[in-house]
């Protein structure tokens, strides 16, 4: 970091962004594809064709428990939001005598279709929350690691945020600058634009993402505090006290009473979690806790009930402005407050954050291409960034695409369905990361390129042979959701093949004579 402080600043922002743009790049579409993960989980159960209130799905679920676990010591029931979904319901085995009560969490666990109470037919899939989880928790390494992975490259993005803006001199101006055809200048427009356009949200989505897990990357306050983990937590996160159970049997309280309080204690907000104890006993307690679709904080507000009278027994106390800031944050960062207009904005921003990425990558190697001594048998250096680019620009979204069409054709009773789902998006992306290895870039580019393109046509397509959503049937019945996931999968498509077309018919610039090789005469 030699020169000015502008030119230090280039220099820091160019290789901050280079050396985890690729985890970058799939960090932030995973991440951006997350705001529509209930819409993403309702188009993989193409079975489930109602959407209920989340009273009407915590009434099923909990018809569910009393007739099939009415010895549990504990229900648990996760509910579905405004945006519909399953329930998931999760129980406590009464345990033996003499010892503890213990949760199989595999084996204690249903998912209820919401508007019948059954177990929910059809397929076996992650859904949108797999891509929501990647986003933040990766796959096929333990989970502590991935957030350390995740945590170190949204510094480094953040410290790139910071550097492009200290070196972009004309910062407004290039707002309306966007040229094609240019080569390298036309791929810094695009970097330079995306950028731009979605810097708030770029710069608010990073810092709140390093908010999320801050006692995570900075644990010393609390030992500063002299607390121990579980004090700080207990104290973070306070939990309503339990009762032990009196041997009577007694009714269950009924639920209207409980939704029509919470209703009314937090101005119209609605239900996310039921947590029972001791159901079916005289010393029963029912604690909800509420769902973040009314205020931007997501540390939702619990009241613990009565089991039998309905009596509020505990609520949890107000919290403090950094709990409150802390929540804030987080919200914003997962953006569950937002109705669909702000969702979709949300999304826009992402997109952008993603071809910000992107563009900056490709950039780093049409910028040296025309300074090596020869473009057409570059360093290995330059090789092994020009393939990952491939692997990941192209590899990933291939991979989501192979992710959608494995939800269609893998059979639905197969063993672990759910599982091979989310194998066949890493085979895929790998296979697309080998294959760019294996051929000249440019070939490289278009051939990938044009896969991505057919894949994400094949989704539309395999979805109309496959279920009796497809297209023509969404636009029929007015099935918003199905013809809108339809439509994005084209609107994708088109996209990369518009690409795919770009590159093919790409000439690349040609170095520039020296004027001393212009003086010297041609060879006879």
């Amino acid at each position: 970091m030699k020169g000015a402080f502008r030119q230090s600043m280039a220099w820091l922002h160019t290789w901050t962004g280079l050396l985890v743009g690729w985890f970058l790049f799939v960090i932030f579409l995973s991440g951006t594809s997350a705001y529509f993960q209930y819409e993403i989980t309702r188009w993989m159960t193409p079975e489930q064709t109602v959407v209920v209130t989340s009273q009407v799905a915590a009434q099923n679920a909990m018809t569910w428990l009393r007739t099939n676990q009415p010895e549990a010591v504990a229900w648990d029931i996760y509910l579905p939001g405004k945006r519909g979904g399953p329930v998931e319901v999760y129980w406590t085995p009464k345990p033996e005598a003499g010892k503890d009560a213990v949760r199989d969490w595999e084996k204690d666990t249903v998912r209820l279709d919401a508007a019948t109470g059954q177990k929910a037919a059809g397929r076996d899939t992650q859904g949108g929350y797999f891509l929501y989880r990647f986003h933040y928790d990766l796959h096929y390494i333990p989970v502590i690691w991935a957030r350390w992975i995740v945590g170190f490259c949204a510094i480094m993005m953040l410290t790139a945020c910071i550097t492009g803006i200290v070196t972009h001199k004309k910062i407004f101006a290039d707002f309306f600058m966007l040229r094609f055809g240019k080569g390298q200048r036309s791929w810094l427009d695009a970097h330079n634009v995306s950028a731009v356009v979605a810097l708030p949200f770029i710069l608010m989505i990073t810092y709140t993402g390093l908010v999320t897990l801050a006692s995570l990357y900075m644990p010393w306050p609390i030992k500063a505090s002299g607390m121990t983990e579980e004090s700080y937590y207990a104290a973070l996160y306070p939990v309503a006290p339990t009762r032990e159970p009196t041997g009577k049997p007694a009714a269950f309280i009924n639920l209207d009473k409980v939704f029509e309080t919470t209703r009314q204690r937090w101005e119209g907000a609605g239900i996310a979690y039921l947590s029972a104890v001791n159901p079916g006993n005289a010393g029963a307690t029912l604690t909800a806790t509420s769902a973040p679709d009314k205020r931007m904080q997501t540390r939702g507000d619990s009241v613990q009930f009565d089991g039998v009278t309905g009596q509020i027994l505990w609520v949890s106390p107000v919290r403090g402005v950094e709990a409150k800031t802390e929540s804030v944050m987080v919200g914003l960062h997962a953006g569950r407050y937002a109705g669909a207009v702000l969702r979709w904005l949300y999304f826009i921003g992402g997109i952008g954050g993603t071809m910000m990425i992107a563009t900056g990558l490709v950039l780093w190697t049409s910028k040296r291409r025309l300074k090596l001594p020869d473009p057409a048998r570059p360093h290995i250096g330059f090789k092994l960034v020009e393939k990952l680019n491939i692997g990941c620009i192209v590899g990933f979204p291939a991979g989501i695409a192979i992710y959608f069409l494995a939800n269609r054709l893998l059979p639905l009773g197969m063993t672990a369905r759910a599982d091979w789902e989310i194998h066949s998006l890493f085979i895929a992306w790998g296979a697309v990361l080998v294959w760019g290895f294996a051929r000249p870039a440019k070939r490289g580019w278009v051939e990938a390129l044009s896969v991505c393109a057919g894949l994400f046509a094949l989704v539309p397509v395999v979805n109309a042979i496959t279920t009796p959503r497809g297209l023509i049937h969404s636009l029929v019945s007015g099935d918003i959701l199905f013809l809108s996931f339809d439509g994005l999968m084209v609107l994708t498509a088109i996209g990369f093949a518009f690409a795919a077309r770009k590159v093919a018919r790409h000439k690349p610039m040609v170095k520039a004579k020296t004027k001393a090789s212009k003086t010297q005469p041609e060879p006879a």
